[in-house]
């Protein structure tokens, strides 16, 4: 098919074909364009919930599964010292002073939660000491796996958590990479206090609860 035009005595002549081609070509490039964006997305694992700010579905799995004692949570200590310019509590191996209130606040979320049926370990760094004995009162030692965790961290936290029993680990952010890693989750940024939740109800295929802020305990609801 072709059009034939003149225009001051000048005639050429275009074949309409060309253009349904480049048409076709445009219309599937387009296509591409579109779907292989959105296919790379959608495989793509998810990530990890925030179960605060009316995350409801994400707060009332936690919390049924909190009540049966399925529940694996690292808490990241409270701020650092020698990566802040605020005083220090005591020695600048350890946590600031001000982040004292923030390892009591979020230890009363835990007692909310229920501490009867919990078991607590700490990384034998001095800033996770510190924060387990604001948060929890509780202080162990020599849990070397805490922060000695690159590649191990979640086969030795379903080794050390009783069935009925939840297990609070007060930890590093890099231990927290990598329990995301070990469930083959994108790496999330949490800060200082922050607690990350999985259910163990079945040790075999452990899963992903969520994680939740310490400024943001007090946006969780289960209504």
């Amino acid at each position: 098919m072709g059009l034939r035009l003149s225009l001051f005595g000048i005639k050429r002549s275009i074949h309409l074909s060309r253009f349904a081609r480049y048409r076709k070509a445009a219309i599937m490039l387009t296509v591409a364009l579109l779907v292989i964006p959105l296919t790379v997305w959608l495989l793509l694992p998810a990530a990890v919930p925030d179960l605060a700010h009316g995350n409801v579905a994400g707060a009332r799995a936690l919390a049924a599964d909190w009540a049966k004692g399925n529940v694996i949570v690292l808490v990241r200590h409270v701020e650092r010292c020698d990566h802040s310019s605020a005083a220090c509590l005591n020695g600048n191996d350890g946590i600031t002073d001000r982040s004292r209130s923030v390892a009591v606040d979020v230890g009363a979320q835990f007692e909310q939660l229920g501490l009867n049926k919990a078991d607590i370990y700490n990384s034998p760094m001095k800033r996770t000491v510190q924060t387990a004995g604001y948060m929890f009162n509780k202080v162990g030692v020599g849990e070397e796996w805490l922060i000695n965790c690159k590649g191990t961290m979640l086969r030795n936290a379903l080794a050390h958590k009783v069935a009925g029993r939840n297990l609070i680990l007060v930890t590093h952010s890099e231990c927290m990479s990598q329990l995301e890693k070990d469930l083959k989750l994108p790496a999330s940024t949490l800060g200082y206090g922050a607690s990350l939740f999985i259910s163990a109800e079945t040790p075999q295929a452990p899963r992903m609860l969520g994680f939740i802020e310490a400024s943001d305990w007090r946006s969780v609801t289960t209504e």
